[in-house]
Formats: C-alpha cells, sequence, structure tokens
C-alpha cells in the first residue's frame, strides 16, 4: 500500500497542472488522502474541521468571494488554509491569484499551483488519480494480458506455461501488463484493477531463455502500464481422470480485493495451442456478456429436440 504520492510525482503524471508558485517546496511535498477540498465556510472564517492534510482546491466560486473580502480578512483566511501540513493549493481555470494567497503559500512553504481545467474535471481527476495510486494493493501470482482489450489473469502452478502462453498472446498482437508477479487494487466496488511491480515492469522469464524485455523487443504496443482484470483463466496440467467442464455450464468466479471475477479452467496438454484456446475463451466471455451464450443455446435446441420427439412417439401410440 502506498502511504503517500509524492506532490512531484503527481506533477509529473498531470501535466495539465503546473507550478504557480513555490517550486522549491514540491520536492518536499506528500500527499496522502485522496479526498479533495474546496474550502467553503473556511472563507467565512470557520476553520473548526478544517482537513488541512487535502489538496485545497480553488475555482471560481472561491476565488470571486474572496475577491469581495477586505484585505485584512483575506490575509488572516489564507493563512489558515495555507498550513505547512498543507500539500498545495491549486486554482482552477487560471483564475488570478490573491496577493494575500501569494503570500501566506511562501510563509507556510506550501505550493500554489495553476491549471487552465474547470474545477469540477480537476477534482474528479485528480480524486481518481490519487485513489488508486494511494490504493491497497495485493500481490498476485500469475501473468496479466490484455485481449482483444479485456484483462485476463492467467494462474496456476509453476511451470504449467502460463508465461509462454502470454508471450504467444504477445506474438498475435495482444499486450502485455505483468508478468510472474501482479499487482492488484480494487478501484470500485465492482472494479479490480492490475499492474506490473517496478522491479519487473515489461519483463518476462521464459524458461530456456531467461528474462527478455517485451518492449524493446515487440515495441510500444506490445505492452501496457495496467488494466482492468475481467476474466481470470487457471491454466492446470491435463489429469485423464479429471472431470472438465465440455458444455460450459459451469460458472466459477475467483474472489480477488474481495471482488468476484469470473474464472474458467483450461488445461494444458501437449499438442494444444494454448493461446488460440485462451483467444477464444474470451471471445467466448465477451458473447456470454452480450447474451449469446452457446451452451444456452445447445441446451435450448436440446429441449426443444426432446420435446418434438416425445410428441411424435405420442402421435405414434395413437396411430
Amino acid at each position: 500500500m502506498s502511504n503517500a504520492v509524492k506532490l512531484a510525482d503527481f506533477l509529473q503524471d498531470n501535466a495539465n497542472i503546473r507550478v504557480l508558485q513555490g517550486e522549491e517546496y514540491v520536492s518536499q511535498k506528500k500527499i496522502k488522502v485522496s479526498d479533495i477540498y474546496r474550502p467553503g465556510l473556511e472563507l467565512s472564517g470557520y476553520f473548526d474541521f478544517y482537513p488541512v492534510d487535502r489538496v485545497q482546491l480553488l475555482g471560481r466560486t472561491e476565488i470571486s468571494y474572496a475577491a469581495r473580502l477586505d484585505s485584512d480578512m483575506r490575509k488572516r483566511v489564507f493563512d489558515k488554509i495555507c498550513e505547512p501540513e498543507t500539500p498545495c493549493v491549486l486554482v482552477s481555470r487560471n483564475l488570478p491569484v490573491p496577493k494575500e494567497l501569494k503570500a501566506a503559500a511562501a510563509e507556510s512553504k506550501t505550493p500554489i499551483l495553476i491549471s487552465n481545467d474547470a474545477t469540477t474535471y480537476l477534482m474528479s481527476m485528480i480524486n481518481q488519480y490519487l485513489a488508486a495510486k494511494l490504493a491497497k494493493r495485493v500481490s498476485v501470482h500469475g501473468v496479466l494480458v490484455e485481449v482483444f482489450g479485456m484483462g485476463v489473469l492467467l494462474t496456476g502452478e509453476s511451470g504449467v506455461g502460463k508465461s509462454e502462453t502470454a508471450l504467444a498472446l504477445v506474438q498475435h498482437g495482444h499486450r502485455l501488463i505483468a508478468d510472474d508477479r501482479v499487482d492488484v487494487y480494487q478501484r470500485d466496488h465492482e472494479t479490480v484493477v492490475g499492474e506490473s511491480p517496478k522491479i519487473l515492469k515489461h519483463l518476462m522469464e521464459i524458461r530456456g531463455i531467461g528474462i527478455i524485455d517485451v518492449l524493446k523487443l515487440f515495441g510500444i504496443g506490445a505492452i501496457k502500464d495496467e488494466t482492468e482484470i475481467s476474466l481470470v483463466i487457471n491454466l492446470t496440467n491435463w489429469d485423464s481422470k479429471a472431470n472438465y467442464d465440455r458444455l460450459g455450464f459451469q460458472e466459477n468466479t475467483r474472489i480477488i480485493c474481495g471482488i468476484a471475477i469470473p474464472q474458467v479452467t483450461i488445461p494444458v496438454k501437449v499438442g494444444r495451442n494454448m493461446e488460440n484456446i485462451v483467444e477464444v475463451a474470451v471471445m467466448n466471455f465477451r458473447a456470454k456478456a452480450m447474451g449469446f451464450d452457446a451452451a444456452k443455446t445447445f441446451d435450448e435446441n436440446l429441449t426443444s429436440l426432446i420435446a418434438e420427439n416425445t410428441e411424435e412417439e405420442k402421435e405414434g401410440d395413437k396411430d
């Protein structure tokens, strides 16, 4: 779990936000909570529940209200808003920054950031960014690939062929997110996102070859930083005594970060083209999500055929 996001990293990842004042203090600042705050009552002097540790966002409403205050009141207000614990003050729409705010920020060593974007957009965008960065991470053993735009987590015992299958998928034009270890986090109540640990980013281990750099070998189109996990495919060594699902009626899930992710089990056997089977599994999963269920169609056809045969038998008995 990330305890904080460095303000310098935040600025690097969000090019639409720039430093207006306090560049020398950026490296010292960290953001520890994902919530963004727009000072409202504070501008009138009420600071009993002021969340000093949040990014302070000032939009058209806040700046126009502050302009109506006298200079002494603005100084008192902005002195309290700009505390040493405050990560930064962000002003939207390239609005003019009051001189009292600049003075208070300089005194408390608080960077002032500015953006041309609308206030509501900035609030939503920053909240999502920080929520993802500060979310609790869980490490999962497996390989994460994006197949036909869908995040697929390949799991299974060591040596079953997860990395080799993923490599073949990359050669088919799909994208690698993480090999061997996947860091996952919950984005919302229904979404789990997976990414690669920094030390393993863009790298794969192929037995007999060693570690390869997918980015350098296959290009930028073969990798992706993160993706939503929509399907888990569990690869297992073929067992002639095992009872595998042959019709597709079984619906299994795997719980990741408290969210149930659909899971299918595919046996691995010499001669089976695993990358093609994975592609078909993904296409079949998407078809089911769109209402096209081949197993259900087969069941309906079988039921209809039985009904027809039964009716014919009844007619034959009458004759």
